[in-house]
């Protein structure tokens, strides 16, 4: 592999960071504008050539409606899919998959978010704690990380073995491939943040108490080891980039764009069509002989408001 060059970043001191992808946390701009992905009007963007709030809440609204007609047609359909969400700490998985369950319903459109493995999922098979969680027909499941983790954060921090590194990368392509055979089908997203725009939602979670239980002692870790974070994720593409089961990048230093760019995408991937319920019509209460015990007997809650 040809070495890479490197680029100084000015950002709190003298950083180097390999070029590449990871570097670039939004599309390239022009003029203020983004070259690629966005509608290139200029009254949708900000001066700082960040999407305005007014124009991301109409079209949050509109996909979001979107993702409900989508839900009716996986359940009609009985589709099988699953949706991995990775990337680097404060990339913004967690934004947007909060936007894709807003409305829709959990026992359809469901989260798995695994805390670290036990004792005994540690002498287990390393998929098999997330074969449990994986999608029956008629729901969408969204993982928030999955089992990347031991190709990214547990490379980058040591806790996993070289050999069990390596095992998962041969391992990974044919046990996707296996589920895609099986009816899955596998969407994988890798939210890209640049290391100044990480670190400055690092700082904002840090100076906010309300939202300083998001920095973890492992956020701080992965930050110092950013460039370690982005040889994981070339590695990574390397052997899982795979035609039945691609990746797909999302910039998302633009955390709202990037929502609606990935959302926009999910849905480009089903061609569904519109079959939700028709309104029905509410029954009347049917009358029983019945007295009920004397409502002083209930304890209510104090009533402040």
């Amino acid at each position: 592999m040809a070495k890479q060059e490197t680029k100084p970043h000015d950002a709190h001191g003298p950083t180097h960071l390999p070029e590449g992808a990871d570097d670039i946390g939004g599309w390239p701009t022009s003029g203020g504008l983004p070259t690629g992905g966005g509608t290139g009007n200029p009254d949708d963007y900000k001066k700082d050539g960040r999407l305005k709030g007014s124009v991301y809440e109409a079209e949050m609204e509109r996909l979001q409606e979107q993702l409900v007609l989508l839900q009716y047609w996986i359940q009609s359909q009985g589709l099988k899919v699953l949706v991995l969400f990775e990337g680097r700490g404060s990339a913004g998985k967690g934004g947007v998959i909060k936007r894709i369950t807003e409305r829709t319903s959990p026992r359809t459109v469901r989260v798995v978010a695994l805390p670290k493995p036990t004792d005994r999922q540690h002498t287990q098979w390393y998929f098999q704690r997330y074969v449990e969680h994986l999608p029956a027909a008629g729901e969408m499941a969204l993982f928030d990380r999955s089992w990347y983790n031991r190709s990214n954060v547990e490379w980058v921090m040591g806790f996993c073995t070289e050999e069990e590194h390596s095992e998962f990368l041969r391992s990974c392509p044919e046990f996707e491939r296996m589920l895609v055979r099986s009816g899955i089908k596998v969407i994988k997203y890798w939210f890209s943040v640049s290391f100044e725009e990480q670190r400055r939602r690092f700082e904002a979670r840090n100076a906010e108490p309300l939202k300083r239980w998001k920095l973890s002692d492992m956020d701080l870790a992965e930050h110092e080891l950013y460039v370690k974070y982005s040889m994981a994720k070339d590695n990574t593409f390397q052997y899982t980039d795979i035609k039945q089961a691609p990746w797909y990048v999302v910039p998302s230093d633009d955390k709202k764009a990037a929502r609606l760019n990935c959302i926009s995408h999910l849905l480009s991937q089903f061609n569904y069509v519109d079959v939700a319920p028709e309104v029905v019509e509410l029954p009347e209460m049917k009358q029983m002989p019945y007295v009920r015990p004397p409502i002083g007997d209930q304890t209510f809650v104090p009533q402040r408001f």
